[in-house]
């Protein structure tokens, strides 16, 4: 990725941008899992980027990305963290919603199983943790059950709301396995389970995270949404070149703590966090090839029905990008 010249000009054009702290516009912003795919969200607000760029954002946490998409839609938040499937099915059944910037366009996550199941044609018959239906851990699992000859009917499938869950009951016995983010698939290797499939590296090119509003926010707070893709594209930016400051974040808003997960969660995602934070075109048609089947409506919508690209592209060109 083009990183050099694109740090350089954005750090000198937040500066530009800064505003008086009496002119900050408050924004909510919701952040859905305890994950590090989150990571840009959360140092913009550790590093005092959205106050640079005159914004008062408060960070809640609702979740799940459906829900995140209903706050939006009732006006309770302005953005939320979300996967491609959830806000282009939200959007095609006539919500409008649309991606401002790319947080992963790869399933950042592992099928993590107990030692004793060494392929994932053992699955058959057992449960396997996921935290909803409809989810980035739902759509990997589904890839990877398929990826090996399973139908979902063959495995038992249990929503466990949270990741950090998951682990819970696959060290508790309660599942056999289950879909794992970093830090979670680091801790869950450390206590002994086994990686049947690592999706990122191992799956396609799909909008696994991404940053989403609606067209009508858009529309009425055009400045306000270039400000906070303009603040996470730096957080971003400092979470690759600054890695006491990451792993700071880590220790505060994930909770991490061993010094060995801190590092393995920061190179998973110092890999896959997309910088600049484009949503690709490519991983949107991946997600609407995977729900064609449940809305026929995707097979004649194009990517850009559900992406906003240019606050980004404007970030890109005046860094010298294309």
């Amino acid at each position: 990725m083009r990183t050099g010249s694109f740090v350089l000009s954005l750090i000198t054009l937040v500066a530009s941008y800064a505003m008086p702290a009496a002119a900050q516009t408050p924004v909510r912003i919701n952040w859905t899992a305890v994950t590090g795919a989150q990571s840009g969200m959360f140092m913009a607000k550790q590093e005092g980027l959205f106050k640079k760029n005159g914004l008062d954002v408060e960070l809640i946490h609702i979740p799940s990305s459906s829900r995140g998409i209903q706050a939006i839609l009732a006006g309770e938040i302005a953005f939320s963290f979300m996967d491609g499937s959830n806000a282009a099915q939200a959007t095609l059944k006539g919500a409008n919603i649309v991606l401002v910037a790319g947080a992963t366009n790869r399933q950042v996550f592992s099928l993590m199983a107990k030692p004793e199941i060494k392929k994932i044609t053992e699955l058959r018959g057992k449960k396997i943790g996921i935290t909803r239906v409809g989810s980035s851990t739902h759509t990997s699992a589904l890839y990877a059950l398929g990826s090996a000859g399973l139908k979902p009917a063959d495995v038992q499938l249990l929503p466990l709301l949270e990741v950090p869950n998951i682990f819970t009951a696959l060290a508790a016995g309660q599942i056999e396995a289950g879909m794992v983010s970093p830090p979670t698939n680091a801790r869950a290797k450390k206590a002994g389970f086994v990686e049947l499939m690592n999706i990122a590296k191992e799956g396609p090119e799909f909008v696994s995270v991404a940053v989403g509003t609606s067209r009508a926010y858009i529309k009425a707070n055009e400045d306000v949404v270039r400000r906070v893709v303009r603040s996470y594209a730096e957080g971003i930016q400092i979470f690759k070149t600054n890695k006491p400051a990451a792993l700071k974040m880590f220790q505060n808003q994930l909770k991490v703590k061993e010094a060995e997960i801190l590092e393995d969660t920061y190179n998973q995602f110092r890999e896959y966090l997309e910088y600049p934070p484009y949503v690709t075109r490519k991983a949107m048609e991946a997600v609407l090839n995977d729900i064609a089947a449940s809305e026929p409506a995707a097979k004649s919508a194009k990517p850009e029905d559900f992406m906003d690209m240019r606050f980004v592209a404007e970030l890109d060109k005046k860094a010298g990008g294309k």
